[in-house]
């Protein structure tokens, strides 16, 4: 029995079926978990870890993080690997009910479409609706993604001379020079006169909350267009944080920072009135854990997700990229993206190559406002959602 396993500046532990109902524990789990522990591997080597997790590990249906253990305030960390712990998550049926089986089976072994996924929201079918929002569905608000060659924000902060262009969220670096992200803030910050407004990607998460199926949108975007379309605060999980509140960033003091917004949008270096810190917007920061909402909200909210929408994103920052591969084994999945792009694309090699199985997913190339006009035709809510988008646009 599997007690600990050491990882580099992380000690995982792995509890056996009589601690946390593991059933089944088999040595090809450990083959799993490389490529999110050690991201630098090759393409193959992950193909193969995610390989070998399908094949062997059958009496697991998905690895899904739940509140985490030792990381100060309890919470997961987005740069310091933290405790995890995994559970074999039983999937109500994907939150389908019985009279529905044998249409889902048949779906699956035909394959999913996206006429399929629309005729089924068409028809109420869906009821748990889980969204995950990337940079990319800020684009057309005049918003860049991060990574994008040439026109990505990590590609536009040389002006700054930061030693690398992942500094600027930085914690640490914050701390030692904070001018760069005052600068950026003051660009970015939400709601300001002229700035972004909802796209229709974030228009079309409103109306699935309209419509009484949307579960949860988690979004990693920090520009609250999700806010200002509308979606409602209970649906709604803000997993990289937002500019709504502000706080001092010395850890034994964490006073709300009042004054933030006004001294960013004045160019000056914001500070705590209490202890003379640097304060920031309550963003997550590289080194930061993510808010509370999603540790507690996450695990049971990706074993009910009967469809899960992803929506313009690289899926590379865990723990957010790891939802697509925690929703149960028959969730259909629908990626609205330029690129075939995390567990989307490994299934994929998966389908092709092994076979097998059945395929759940379907891959809409595209930007996300083409991507949702496309869907909201077929599903016949194309009229909705300009409805939808003009009240906020």
């Amino acid at each position: 029995k599997i007690k600990r396993i050491l990882l580099p500046t992380t000690t995982m532990r792995l509890r056996c079926a009589t601690t946390t109902g593991l059933v089944g524990f088999r040595p090809a789990l450990l083959v799993a978990l490389v490529p999110w522990y050690f991201p630098h591997l090759s393409e193959a080597n992950v193909t193969t870890a995610q390989r070998w997790k399908s094949f062997t590990t059958s009496s697991l249906s998905g690895f899904v993080p739940t509140r985490c253990h030792g990381t100060g305030k309890g919470g997961i960390s987005s740069l310091d690997r933290t405790f995890y712990r995994y559970s074999s998550v039983r999937s109500r049926s994907s939150g389908s009910s019985s009279d529905d089986d044998d249409g889902e089976e048949a779906l699956y072994r035909n394959g999913m479409t996206l006429e399929s996924i629309a005729s089924r929201l068409s028809k109420s079918k869906y009821k748990n609706i889980v969204v995950v929002m990337g940079a990319g569905a800020s684009v057309s608000a005049g918003l860049p993604d991060f990574r994008t060659p040439g026109t990505g924000l990590y590609d536009t902060l040389k002006d700054y001379n930061l030693p690398y262009p992942e500094a600027v969220f930085d914690l640490s670096y914050y701390r030692k020079n904070p001018q760069p992200f005052v600068e950026l803030a003051k660009e970015l910050w939400p709601g300001q006169e002229g700035g972004p407004r909802p796209t229709l990607a974030h228009s079309f998460v409103r109306l699935l909350d309209q419509k009484k199926c949307l579960l949860r949108c988690y979004t990693q975007n920090i520009d609250g267009l999700e806010r200002l379309a509308g979606v409602s605060e209970d649906k709604l999980v803000e997993c990289h944080g937002n500019f709504h509140s502000s706080s001092c960033t010395n850890p034994a003091c964490r006073a709300e920072a009042t004054n933030c917004k006004d001294d960013i949008l004045d160019s000056k270096i914001p500070h705590c009135d209490k202890c003379g810190s640097v304060t920031k917007p309550d963003i997550v920061f590289f080194g930061e854990e993510l808010p509370m909402k999603f540790q507690y909200l996450i695990e049971d909210d990706v074993e009910m997700c009967d469809l899960l929408i992803v929506l313009g994103t690289s899926l590379l920052v865990m723990p957010v990229a790891g939802i697509p591969s925690w929703v149960g084994k028959k969730c259909p999945r629908l990626l609205i993206n330029r690129e075939l792009v995390g567990d989307f694309a490994t299934e994929a090699i998966m389908v092709k190559n092994w076979g097998g199985g059945y395929s759940r997913d379907v891959f809409l190339k595209g930007d996300c406002d083409d991507g949702v006009k496309d869907i909201c035709e077929l599903i016949g809510w194309g009229e909705d959602l300009n409805v939808a988008h003009k009240v906020v646009s």
